[in-house]
């Protein structure tokens, strides 16, 4: 970023637009901008709940680093044309979820979202990812979009789940099982 913003409000954004990293302006409703939106919730989200961590929690390392990624998958989306999401990034989130699912249980059965706030937090961070790829994957639809973004937010939706389930197992946690009607009948 070459100039820093020192005033907040220009009011260039008063008619219903808002401008792109190429200058271009576009509609606030654009599919474009839903996805930038999107993708800025879900780096909130992760701040979340990176700030219910203790500051010795493993993820942390892996979690600010997603939050650095999420900006630039953001600027990605906000200069079209431009690619700030590369494969290796993808792979590094591979590794990273085949790392922490080694380390829980294969499951047998869905879980609900919760086993504690750190997980709680987690499973909304991830749901927000899902909603961001589809997002990503409609406006794909209409526009040219690098392959690497829409497998870095696929990806990185496996990788919170992940986390999600190790976070609700920590210090003598539980995931809570899905009771569901196949399940019931059969106790």
């Amino acid at each position: 970023m070459g100039n820093r913003l020192t005033k907040l409000y220009t009011k260039t954004g008063d008619d219903g637009t808002t401008g792109l990293g190429d200058g271009s302006r576009t509609r606030k409703d654009s599919l474009r901008i839903e996805a930038v939106g999107t993708v800025d919730e879900l780096n909130s989200w992760i701040g979340l709940l990176i700030a219910e961590l203790p500051n010795d929690e493993p993820m942390l390392e892996a979690l600010t680093e997603i939050q650095h990624r999420l900006f630039d998958l953001g600027g990605e989306l906000a200069v079209p044309g431009f690619q700030l999401i590369h494969p290796e990034m993808v792979e590094h989130l591979e590794t990273l979820c085949d790392q922490l699912n080694a380390e829980v249980p294969p499951l047998k059965e869905f879980i609900l979202p919760g086993g504690s706030t750190a997980a709680g937090y987690c499973h909304m961070a991830r749901a927000v990812a899902r909603r961001a790829e589809r997002v990503i994957v409609a406006l794909a639809s209409e526009e040219t979009i690098g392959a690497d973004l829409r497998q870095y937010i696929n990806r990185l939706s496996d990788v919170l789940f992940v986390m999600a389930r190790t976070l609700a197992r920590r210090n003598g946690g539980e995931e809570i099982y899905w009771k569901s009607p196949r399940t019931q009948s059969s106790s």
